[in-house]
């Protein structure tokens, strides 16, 4: 399996068989290109345009953004229904958390989560060996719940997303920047990578924090 960052929320994932595209942006909003690029499933954590452009997306993809579980390619996916605030919704809605496993492996996309999750809720998720979360706060779980969420998930490998990072345009601004979940977590020194490349065999016991380069 192979993992790529597009910016924002949004990342690509390459398995043997499948493509998949998560929470594609709208490149006016978040102040990014994005690439033209062909899917087999994409998914939509919420419907705000820095989230939802499925248009953008070539092929003939299944396109998901709700709760349930689904199946295509190899790819089994599952869809978690969560809010995009503390208050149930009130004040930005809903947000579906997607779960893929493909080649023995587990990965779990936040989208734009805004609560804390309960042990219950998160039983039912199960076992995650890759977890994408929001760390920017504002709109999201901030860095010190995004390190709370982590260890009560017990993930191999962390992504963070969802941040400010300066150069990018107004869906950021609001946001806190990468640095600060990376000094909270103990992770200050990590180096930005192109890709991740994942197999069952190396997920490694201890946890690491990866930071990824817009592809």
């Amino acid at each position: 399996m192979e993992i790529k960052y597009l910016g924002h929320s949004s990342f690509f994932i390459k398995t043997k068989d499948a493509k998949i595209v998560m929470d594609p942006f709208d490149p006016k909003i978040v102040g990014l290109k994005f690439p033209k690029i062909e899917a087999d499933i994409v998914t939509v954590s919420h419907h705000h345009k820095d989230h939802d452009q499925t248009g953008s997306i070539t092929g003939t993809p299944l396109i998901l953004d709700w709760p349930g579980q689904f199946e295509k390619k190899g790819v089994r996916v599952w869809g978690f229904g969560t809010y995009h605030d503390k208050t149930k919704g009130s004040e930005r809605g809903a947000n579906t958390m997607f779960k893929f496993e493909s080649e023995g492996v587990s990965v779990l996309h936040c989208g734009d989560l805004g609560q804390m999750l309960d042990d219950a809720f998160l039983e039912e998720v199960g076992d995650v060996d890759v977890l994408l979360v929001p760390v920017g706060g504002f709109y999201t779980i901030d860095a010190t719940e995004a390190i709370e969420l982590i260890k009560k998930v017990e993930p191999s490998i962390v992504v963070p997303m969802h941040y400010n990072k300066g150069d990018w345009d107004v869906s950021n601004k609001e946001l806190a920047p990468l640095s600060d979940f990376l000094k909270k977590i103990g992770s200050e020194g990590s180096v930005p990578v192109d890709k991740l490349v994942i197999k069952r065999e190396d997920l490694e016991e201890e946890m690491k924090i990866v930071v990824m380069k817009v592809s």
